[in-house]
């Protein structure tokens, strides 16, 4: 009769993606084991190498995102790139920019490491950097972000002109034309700008300009 730990594992043998973990985890833990240290290749990026230098290579990061499914690398893995310096792969990867910051991760990091504020200074490398691949993203958030500053709340028209316009792409707004038609008809998108002189969150904006000026 087989030990009941053994018929355990046969019932239930590893899915693909533990084996790719697995083997992603043994191929850059020889390397690392190799250098024997963090390799470094940017000082834009050792900040962040800093943050996870702690890293035990748990999973547990993984295992409690929510949108772990939809990402091409998982946390994890994405963890150990950046402790290997692998800084065009971290930036082809969609993983960072799909994190919604809910700190599922950050709270339950055995090693009480700073995951969120890591992924957070992924995406502002990216920006800052103006890699190709999050341009249109970058674009959105900051046209976003001038509407609110000029009007107090987002004017949805305005918005959209100003991002589509950056995209420098004639094409672009076809996408969304019948969207914004049925909003438009319904009352939820005007075409008018709101009559307004005042700009209500301006100091919040340049208070926010000076704390990131000090840093």
């Amino acid at each position: 009769m087989q030990p009941l730990v053994k018929l355990f594992v046969n019932r239930y043998p590893e899915t693909i993606s533990e084996r790719n973990e697995k083997a992603f985890y043994m191929d850059t833990a020889t390397d690392l084991d190799r250098t024997n240290a963090v390799v470094t290749v940017s000082d834009d990026l050792a900040p962040v190498q800093e943050m996870v230098r702690a890293c035990i290579q748990c999973g547990t990061c993984t295992a409690s995102c929510p949108n772990e499914f939809a990402m091409d690398h998982t946390p994890r893995q994405l963890w150990r790139m950046v402790l290997m310096g692998q800084k065009e792969e971290i930036f082809q990867s969609k993983t960072f920019a799909l994190c919604s910051a809910c700190y599922y991760c950050t709270l339950r990091c055995p090693r009480g490491l700073p995951l969120t504020e890591a992924m957070d200074a992924l995406k502002q490398i990216a920006a800052r950097e103006e890699i190709s691949k999050y341009k249109d993203s970058v674009q959105f958030y900051k046209n976003f972000l001038k509407s609110i500053r000029r009007h107090g709340r987002v004017n949805e028209m305005e918005f959209m002109t100003l991002y589509f316009a950056a995209l420098k792409n004639p094409l672009a707004p076809l996408r969304f034309a019948s969207l914004g038609l049925r909003l438009m008809l319904k009352g939820k998108v005007s075409l008018l700008p709101p009559f307004t002189r005042k700009r209500p969150l301006e100091s919040i904006f340049r208070k926010v300009e000076e704390l990131e000026e000090r840093l």
